[in-house]
């Protein structure tokens, strides 16, 4: 089994990808091979909604991860998607980086899904809320911990200092892996995945 870590932040080193780094090393003590993804620090376009990927299943912006990370979706079984608290919401490179990947990429169904949020002081929970949004739009069921998935320090020293938010990230990963061997348990004793109606599309003027 596989899980991606996908690091929304502009410091590839830094204080999310501390908190990431808790969980993979988790996952990974518990035989769960474990691979990083970085957006990075270059300004990462959003989605101009021009359907290119509806026929090709591919982003048309070929200039960052997005499609990279498309291309190993049907090796992993989970990702873990890490942010900064930018004004009490998600980096704007992570927002921009998911809408291209969830609304191109496809297969995301039945994949054990978590956010890690890393802030100084505040705006941990609603970058949280934003972040497990792609998740349960998308059939995918999410891992939780003992508290919501955040630490707190202005730099991975001081997050380091932060045993509460990292023994939560801890804890996710232990979860995490109970998740992916309980289902991969199932598969293996014949349980099949639940077979899901067409999309009904609708909106409030018809």
């Amino acid at each position: 089994m596989k899980v991606l870590l996908i690091n929304g932040s502009p410091h590839k080193k830094g204080c999310t990808y501390t908190a990431l780094k808790e969980v993979a090393d988790t996952l990974e003590d518990l035989g769960i091979e474990t691979e990083f993804a970085w957006v990075g620090a270059k300004p990462v376009a959003g989605c101009i909604a021009c359907g290119t990927c509806k026929n090709t299943g591919h982003c048309a912006f070929n200039v960052d991860a997005v499609n990279s990370v498309i291309d190993k979706l049907p090796e992993i079984d989970g990702i873990v998607v890490g942010s900064p608290v930018y004004y009490a919401g998600p980096s704007g490179q992570i927002q921009a980086f998911l809408d291209r990947l969830f609304y191109a990429g496809s297969g995301f169904a039945g994949k054990v899904g978590a956010a890690v949020v890393s802030c100084r002081r505040g705006g941990a929970t609603s970058t949280f809320d934003v972040l497990n949004k792609y998740f349960s739009i998308s059939n995918m069921p999410i891992a939780t911990s003992q508290y919501w998935n955040q630490v707190h320090g202005n730099t991975p020293e001081e997050v380091r200092q932060d045993e509460e938010g990292l023994q939560t990230m801890r804890t996710l990963g232990r979860n995490m892996a109970w998740m992916l061997a309980c289902i991969d348990a199932g598969k293996a004793a014949g349980i099949e995945y639940p077979q899901h109606e067409t999309p009904i599309k609708t909106n409030f003027i018809r």
